[in-house]
């Protein structure tokens, strides 16, 4: 198999030029090339020990380091003499993972004629993007007759060697809605056997059961890992979406963007995220919220009009449940009620393949989650007693 990046890439995007900023060569010193208001920022409050009246680095490539590095100290390939280390040079940074989606579609298909592949149920973005750089989506569904949410390689492969015109295929893990992790060997199963076209592997909810596909981009040029610090970092408020890519794409692609697309503050509150203390940290919450995961599965499996089965896997930071053997309309009015009466929201998902009757439940805190206990319990009972 022969990967060739160029006959993937659109050509005026392969050869693109990317912008030069105004802090690409100097930082430091009186800096009159930007156009900038020196005199700082407006709101007076503000204006001490402030820096928000330059534009941003362009780059940050701290960052991009130091979180290259974790992904390798992490790493579960470390045996695999094949792979070269991440660093800098694989990284892309977006403003939140859908801004990464968008790129990589932009980057790869041709509008009104190529295609992406989608694997339902799954995140929506991909169409939304698809749709929005008139691009077709053909879908795939996983295996949900066993309540796996695997991937169906080989009905993956056939449809994407079939159809030439299809140049991404989209795969999350752990999945949303499924809290399902893909297993890495049908992920690799696919890039060995693919070559004229993007995996593109979405891991926006990995920290919460490890093993990112991201250490492999050096070793398999036609891997994209997507990831975010929303989720286990819990930094959704600074939209800051990472591509783990081949220092090639990640090329292309860091010309694409948007010359100081990362503002300062998201930039200052991330760098502090990777330091050492704050990574643990995050790897002790994370952990605290599988405990609590497991603890309101079950509490909330053992209730009456809640199947004892729960849908899907534990691998993300959510449960989804399915009510009364997969009751749209009781789920649905459960949500609401949650809702508008216990001011508890949850999220239905009953419209999605495999998912009947489902709500997926996010993990709070222990007050959070004792108080959905709670509510759950008298409003769902309600709804049983009227039925």
């Amino acid at each position: 198999m022969t990967f060739d990046l160029q006959k993937i890439v659109r050509p005026k995007i392969y050869n693109l030029e990317p912008y030069r900023c105004a802090r690409d060569d100097f930082t430091d010193g009186i800096l009159l090339d930007a156009n900038e208001n020196a005199h700082g920022p407006t709101p007076k409050e503000l204006q001490k020990d402030s820096q928000l009246h330059r534009y941003p680095d362009p780059h940050q490539l701290e960052f991009k380091e130091a979180m290259a590095q974790y992904r390798n100290k992490t790493s579960a390939f470390k045996d695999d003499t094949d792979l070269k280390p991440l660093n800098a040079e694989n990284l892309c940074l977006g403003v939140g993972s859908d801004e990464s989606i968008d790129a990589i579609i932009r980057a790869t298909c041709v509008p009104a004629k190529e295609k992406i592949l989608v694997l339902p149920p799954t995140y929506s973005m991909y169409s939304v993007c698809a749709n929005i750089n008139d691009i077709e989506v053909v879908q795939c569904p996983l295996i949900v007759d066993d309540n796996s949410f695997q991937v169906d390689t080989e009905r993956v492969l056939a449809i994407l060697k079939a159809d030439p015109l299809i140049k991404l295929c989209f795969i999350t893990s752990p999945g949303n809605p499924t809290g399902v992790k893909i297993d890495t060997d049908k992920i690799i199963k696919i890039l060995t056997n693919w070559d004229t076209g993007l995996v593109v592997v979405d891991e926006a909810y990995i920290d919460f059961c490890g093993g990112s596909t991201a250490p492999l981009v050096t070793k398999y040029p036609n891997l994209v890992t997507l990831q975010t610090l929303s989720k286990s970092f819990g930094l959704a408020g600074i939209r800051l979406g990472m591509t783990f890519a081949s220092s090639d794409l990640s090329r292309i692609l860091n010309a694409m963007k948007a010359p100081y697309n990362i503002s300062r503050m998201a930039a200052s509150y991330a760098l502090t995220a990777v330091q050492h203390n704050n990574l643990q940290l995050m790897e002790q919450t994370t952990e605290q919220m599988n405990i609590e995961q497991r603890r309101l599965l079950k509490e909330l499996t053992a209730l009456n009009g809640v199947d004892d089965q729960y849908v899907g896997g534990l691998d993300a930071n959510f449960i989804l449940l399915r009510i009364n053997g997969g009751d749209n309309t009781m789920a649905k009015q459960l949500y609401y009620n949650l809702a508008t009466i216990s001011g508890v929201v949850v999220r239905f998902r009953g419209t999605e393949l495999g998912c009947t009757g489902c709500l997926r439940v996010t993990v709070g805190t222990e007050e959070e989650n004792n108080r959905l206990i709670t509510e759950f319990k008298k409003t769902l009972a309600q709804l049983m007693e009227s039925k």
